[in-house]
């Protein structure tokens, strides 16, 4: 399997109202980039906070004691703090520069998944409120307008518990299983695996991720082609929270 990751360029600096669908079909056209059936689009969750104008002003919150408790821990400005509380279930742990807490969605991050980059000064982007709603969204319009059947994943960058680095991270998933459950095939030496699932949408987000960059590399958007088991693991129902491990069995908490 030979797979090719394309950076979409040509897409403008996302504002409220933004179409991202025609934003990226247009940017295609532009670099003669044809869609084809199995095509997975990896969305900057970024993108779609601008377009679904989901953006904090922190300029207008007013921290909370709690924020300002924890704000002494971990140093951060308050008004960040208090925005991470009012996005989490859950704060889990705090330490010296960090706050890992358990999002609104389940997922469990550091700082509830906002994100201070690439937005004006005193502006924060958070997980979009419905993730798996946008990338629906977004791959129905796109299908609806080329004739081909596509995933669209969107992508978080986020730590890992015992590893140090942020990698990209599915938040939202639309048109594939985010798991692929491999239980009952063989290995090279004929055995049967027993627990065997890979988190596909995570590795194709984390691929994704090498081109988009986190700095100002200014590629929102990125085409994966040549996944052949996109056609296997094909689900219109599925969504990213399939791949939340239940609180019963974390057994990092």
């Amino acid at each position: 399997m030979e797979i090719k990751l394309i950076g979409i360029r040509n897409i403008h600096l996302i504002k409220e109202g933004d179409d991202i669908a025609d934003l990226v079909l247009n940017a295609m056209d532009d670099e003669n980039i044809a869609i084809e059936d199995g095509d997975i689009f990896v969305i900057a969750e970024t993108v779609i906070a601008r377009a679904e104008g989901n953006v904090i002003n922190l300029n207008l919150i007013e921290p909370s004691l709690e924020a300002e408790e924890l704000s002494k821990k971990t140093g951060k400005d308050p008004r960040l703090v208090e925005a991470i509380i009012q996005k989490s279930n859950e704060i889990i742990k705090v330490g010296p520069d960090f706050i890992i807490s358990e999002t609104k969605h389940g997922f469990v991050c550091a700082n509830a998944g906002i994100d201070e980059s690439n937005v004006d000064n005193g502006m924060a982007t958070p997980i979009p409120d419905d993730p798996d709603k946008s990338a629906s969204l977004i791959r129905n319009n796109i299908e609806k307008t080329v004739d081909k059947e596509i995933v669209v994943i969107i992508s978080d960058t986020q730590g890992r518990a015992f590893r140090e680095g942020a990698i990209g991270t599915a938040v939202g998933i639309s048109g594939m299983k985010p798991l692929w459950d491999r239980k009952g095939e063989k290995d090279l030496f004929g055995r049967e695996l027993q627990t065997t699932s890979i988190a596909v949408a995570d590795e194709l987000a984390a691929a994704a991720s090498i081109l988009m960059g986190q700095a100002d590399e200014g590629i929102p958007v990125v085409l994966i082609k040549g996944v052949e088991y996109t056609n296997m693991l094909k689900d219109n129902e599925s969504t990213a929270n399939d791949l939340i491990r239940p609180k019963k069995y974390d057994v990092f908490r």
